[in-house]
């Protein structure tokens, strides 16, 4: 696998962390922040497991506790192949949670209680999964995301050109390795997912491919802020599997979830699979604000496989797994949850209701 491949998910790692700020997700980034369960080996950071310490890319903390359960901490890894993400990479991420999982003890040291966390892990890629990788993480409980529809092509564009640009300064300079742990620190620093006093120092002795760099770096920092507006929050439905919900006007949004935190909606499919998206409005008055995201790959395959109960097979997935969805909402300093319910016996028939 080329460089260039392997930056652009690095890119969209770092990308990901920051669309995802408004749903309480922080970084760690430090030993200190956690000296229990982080470890600092040089630049690089580490997550204790029962057999060893795994390295860790980006991983961070919920701010939101859910009832009944232990305050979550997510793994999150992107992948941005030109062919769909395969089956090593789901197994490597359900062999690391499972034994961060199970690194636990009742006390630390000096018998001083130790907090415990559930670790969770979610890959996100551009290209989709296979379907033996699919198969594999369902079993596991483990998240995919396929952002490979139409929602999140200007993402995929900037990181693509980006990546390109990045290969052409470590070649024009000769650079060899290229400083990975140093693009992140830049990158957190100008977006500010993480807070800078606790980021390690770390340079690259490149002088000329660092000025360089820098400023392709200034240019991907600039091209997402242009989409400021845009939030990436974290739906928990009634299923075994998290949605990420794009925000098409965040201001739209917020102001009608505030207004109503608990309110009915209205949700439809549109596009074809392997790309097809779902459309979430408020109901009775759509235009105010949509929410976009993607189902499952297995579940998109299920609804597809027979023609004739497309529509049919749509609406049983909205009956099962999507008449309630909560959402976690960071504003400021301050949690707000929202509950957007799906309850199809409460409308009527109408001409809308034969969209799938």
């Amino acid at each position: 696998m080329g460089l260039e491949a392997i930056l652009r998910g690095y890119l969209l790692e770092e990308a990901l962390a920051w669309l995802l700020r408004s749903s309480g997700y922080q970084l760690l980034v430090a030993a200190e922040q956690d000296p229990q369960e982080l470890v600092s080996e040089g630049s690089t950071l580490k997550v204790r497991g029962r057999g060893t310490a795994h390295q860790v890319d980006v991983l961070g903390e919920w701010a939101f506790n859910p009832a009944f359960s232990l305050p979550v901490r997510l793994f999150l890894e992107a992948k941005f192949y030109a062919t769909p993400c395969r089956i090593e990479v789901i197994r490597n991420a359900h062999g690391v949670i499972h034994d961060v999982n199970e690194n636990y003890a009742a006390s630390g040291q000096n018998g001083r209680p130790r907090r415990r966390f559930q670790y969770s892990y979610s890959l996100f890629s551009a290209s989709g999964f296979s379907e033996d990788a699919q198969e594999y993480a369902v079993a596991h409980q483990i998240s995919l995301v396929d952002l490979s529809g139409d929602s999140f092509a200007w993402l995929r564009t900037l990181i693509y050109t980006t990546a390109k640009r990045l290969c052409a300064e470590r070649v024009r300079h000769h650079v060899t390795p290229f400083p990975v742990t140093w693009m992140r620190s830049v990158l957190r620093r100008r977006l500010g997912t993480a807070d800078v006093h606790l980021l390690p120092t770390v340079t690259t002795q490149a002088v000329l491919f660092r000025a360089g760099a820098e400023r392709v770096l200034e240019e991907f920092v600039a091209g997402l802020l242009r989409y400021e507006e845009t939030e990436l929050l974290i739906g928990f439905p009634s299923a075994p599997f998290i949605i990420p919900l794009k925000v098409d006007d965040k201001r739209r949004f917020v102001a009608h979830a505030d207004a109503h935190p608990t309110h009915l909606v209205r949700i439809h499919r549109i596009g074809h699979e392997p790309h097809a998206e779902w459309v979430l409005s408020p109901w009775g008055d759509e235009a105010t604000y949509t929410l976009r995201f993607t189902m499952p790959a297995h579940i998109e395959r299920w609804i597809t496989e027979t023609e004739d109960q497309r529509v049919h097979r749509s609406r049983a997935v909205k009956s099962d797994f999507l008449s309630n969805i909560t959402v976690y909402r960071m504003e400021g300093d301050e949690p707000r949850i929202y509950q957007l319910q799906y309850e199809r016996t409460q409308f009527r028939r109408s001409a809308a209701d034969t969209t799938p």
